[in-house]
């Protein structure tokens, strides 16, 4: 990372683009040094653990420096562009604006008073010059072979700590060493360029058995030249994605919801041949035109309905006071899938809407998700959910509950099977729906009520009327 030091260079820092973010990662510049911009530009895409945000930039001026390449992960509050507002291109002599590289090599001479860290160079101990000369680092024996030294009984005896160079590590090994009580300082590095890996801690926190006595002293041992671990698995046959954004996210949500609330899930299948009928005439309907009309949005409009008619269902537990938190408004939220993950935006305020309104809501949801421009503010504070899982062709499925909220409903596939209908077995358009809701605030008798008026709505749908 590059640091600029010019009056006129502001430093643009990564903005926490969600509540509560602590990190995200550059997916792509949409700028490089030289180019100029001006205030409210988009200069960079993001990915957070919640959607793909683009950043634009609050300066006019000159871009000076990228200080990261795209992919890096970097958190909130950290500056990633420099721009000069002089209104005059950058000067040759400035620092170079490709990012500096992730670990100096050891040929090269740090700045004076400053010592390498993972990425560049740490805070220079006193700031009254502005590039203070360069010089020769005091000749030092390195961390690793000291600490190597000490470990076998011979060589001198280490540096006092505060007179180190900072071990390197990344941050989750440097936590990895604090939760094991290990200090870095007293780790043997194997990692590129000395960084110290998260099976070099593990190494140094599992107790050494004695050496067994010997008739002559060990020779000395010099520590390993640091080697790329090579990988574990067979490349051709397996792929290893990491897991981070989107995913990461998902994931740790699911985790904490399904080991935090207790999970129920109840079952109807129902015959919805009205509802697959009136599908088709609203998309005759002059009010409809250009609008999107489809099952899922006669569904999310039974859903609100039986919200209505039990509005106990609309919670959420507040385990901090104790409290069940009931809600006056629907946030809805509709699952979406999208190459980062599956996300779940939600329309607010879908209570208040008509059917053309929730069919345009609807419409943007999707349309957004699929583009991958999704805000972390359209995540935020959903009530209910809906996923449908028979776009897939699945009967139905027993969904988790998103964090903070009470319920959602599974929609399955709508298939024509055979169902008795008027005393006689006919061919029926019949889907089966699932909800699942936390049964800390939701009991069987509520969760059913709701489910058998999403179904009564979904058979007999003249009901959107006469319940609305």
């Amino acid at each position: 990372m590059t640091t600029m030091t010019d009056a006129s260079v502001r430093e643009f820092k990564m903005p926490d683009v969600g509540e509560g973010l602590t990190e995200a990662e550059i997916l792509k510049w949409y700028v490089q040094p030289g180019d100029t911009v001006t205030d409210g530009q988009v200069v960079c895409e993001v990915e957070t653990a919640k959607a793909a945000v683009e950043l634009p930039i609050p300066y006019d001026g000159v871009v000076r420096a990228l200080h990261f390449d795209e992919g890096t992960t970097v958190d909130v509050g950290t500056p990633i562009i420099a721009i000069d507002v002089s209104g005059g291109a950058a000067p040759a002599a400035e620092e170079p604006a490709a990012p500096a590289p992730a670990v100096e090599e050891p040929a090269e001479e740090a700045p004076q008073g400053r010592q390498p860290v993972l990425v560049g160079y740490g805070v220079a101990a006193s700031s009254t010059k502005r590039r203070p000369r360069k010089t020769a680092p005091a000749a030092q024996e390195p961390a690793a072979a000291a600490v190597q030294a000490e470990l076998n009984g011979h060589g001198h005896a280490p540096a006092p700590l505060e007179d180190r160079p900072r071990p390197l590590a990344k941050p989750p090994v440097r936590k990895l060493a604090k939760d094991l009580g290990v200090d870095l300082t007293t780790v043997v590095p194997t990692g590129p360029d000395g960084i110290i890996t998260r099976e070099d801690v593990h190494k140094a926190a599992t107790p050494q058995p004695a050496p067994a006595p010997e008739a002559a002293p060990p020779a000395p041992v010099t520590a390993p030249a640091p080697v790329a671990p090579a990988a574990s698995y067979d490349t051709a046959r397996e792929t290893r994605i990491p897991v981070k954004g989107v995913r990461k996210a998902t994931a740790a949500a699911m985790v904490g919801s399904a080991f935090t609330a207790p999970h129920v899930t109840e079952f109807v299948t129902v015959d919805v041949t009205r509802t697959m009928k009136l599908v088709e005439e609203l998309k005759q309907d002059k009010e409809f035109a250009g609008r999107r009309v489809n099952p899922l949005l006669l569904i999310a409009k039974a859903l609100l309905l039986a919200i209505r008619r039990n509005p106990d269902i609309n919670a959420s537990w507040d385990e901090a006071a104790q409290e069940i938190v009931v809600k006056h408004y629907v946030n809805l939220g509709i699952a979406a899938a999208t190459p980062r993950g599956l996300i779940v935006p939600n329309i607010k305020d879908a209570h208040a809407k008509t059917l053309p309104e929730l069919a345009d809501a609807l419409s943007d949801l999707v349309a957004t998700a699929r583009e991958g421009k999704t805000s972390p503010a359209a995540m935020q504070g959903g009530t209910v959910t809906i996923t449908n899982v028979g776009v897939f062709g699945v009967d139905t499925g027993t969904p988790i509950l998103n964090p903070g909220e009470s319920a959602i409903l599974a929609v399955g596939a709508i298939k024509l099977q055979p169902w008795v209908h008027k005393g006689k077995v006919k061919p029926r358009q019949v889907t089966t729906l699932a909800l699942s809701f936390d049964h800390r605030l939701v009991d069987g008798e509520l969760g059913s009520k709701v489910l058998a008026d999403v179904a009564a709505i979904l058979e007999q749908p003249k009901r959107l009327m006469t319940w609305a």
